[in-house]
């Protein structure tokens, strides 16, 4: 069997594929200490025999081989988790090859190939949510380098009509300090799904997605960008955010048609769970 966890700050997923990648049995739990949280790791996975293991977790991670803490969170809000040492305590249950990434980069990967990039050789998933994380793929290939991109802390110019500084204690205008679940929360007090469409709050939300997706497509050129998390869930959001990037790029460059360019997931909740048990797969492959 191959297992794959998607291991979010809130709730983790587990799950068994069979060699076609058939889901057989997946289970969900809340997130709570490591050493609770992983009592129900091992007794759903001990009732396996697993060949692989695929990780897709909320972070910041180590994701670089080299280092001496490669395989642990790192520095997190998340109480309990700073450098718990994720891939060596699975190492320690289960002797098997593991793939370890973040949990956006798992869901890019699931997307790429088994969703909405499907026919595209690239793409780039970014999840708006309580936070905003993204991932890159080419080929067959996570985009990484000495660690994981961070691609919701880009500076982003904040618009005219926006009074709010933004919620990022580190960066105040980043895309994730302005146009976050949380930030928008921030702004008025209540979560986004009760703003009203017509609000013109979604006018600064789209201004701020927009510039993100037009520097990726600079920076990045992917086929294809996945929008996911749930600020995404906004049906009216997409509409609005291609007309404002379509107004910023001003035709500099050429892109897909917009339609088909940014697009919103095939897979819809199952990319983080879907790409862990592929890349489980990768893992195997490539023991």
């Amino acid at each position: 069997m191959l297992g794959g966890i998607e291991a979010g700050g809130t709730k983790f997923v587990c799950a068994v594929a069979n060699d076609d990648l058939t889901i057989v049995e997946r289970i969900a739990f809340p997130t709570r200490s490591p050493e609770e949280t992983f009592n129900d790791v091992f007794e759903f996975f001990d009732k396996f025999q697993l060949k692989a293991l695929g990780i897709g977790s909320f972070g910041p991670i180590d994701v670089n081989e080299q280092s001496p803490s490669y395989g642990f969170i790192t520095d997190t809000p998340k109480p309990f988790w700073s450098h718990f040492d994720f891939v060596g305590t699975l190492k320690e249950k289960y002797d098997v090859p593991v793939f370890w990434t973040t949990d956006v980069n798992a869901a890019a990967y699931g997307e790429k190939m088994k969703g909405s990039a499907i026919n595209n050789e690239s793409c780039l998933y970014l999840t708006v949510g309580t936070g905003v994380g993204g991932g890159v793929i080419y080929g067959e290939n996570i985009l990484e380098g000495f660690s994981h991109p961070e691609m919701g802390h880009i500076l982003v110019q904040p618009h005219a009509e926006d009074p709010f500084e933004g919620g990022c204690p580190f960066h105040k205008n980043c895309l994730e300090g302005l146009a976050s679940g949380s930030a928008i929360e921030k702004r008025f007090g209540r979560k986004g799904d009760t703003i009203p469409q017509d609000d013109k709050f979604w006018k600064i939300e789209a201004y701020y997605m927009a510039q993100a997706l037009m520097t990726y497509t600079l920076t990045l050129r992917p086929e294809k960008i996945i929008l996911g998390g749930g600020v995404m869930m906004q049906d009216h959001l997409l509409a609005s955010l291609r007309e404002e990037f379509s107004r910023l790029l001003n035709g500099y460059v050429a892109t897909p048609d917009l339609s088909e360019y940014i697009v919103t997931p095939a897979l819809k909740g199952d990319a983080g769970i879907v790409g862990s048990l592929l890349l489980a797969e990768k893992a195997l492959r490539e023991a």
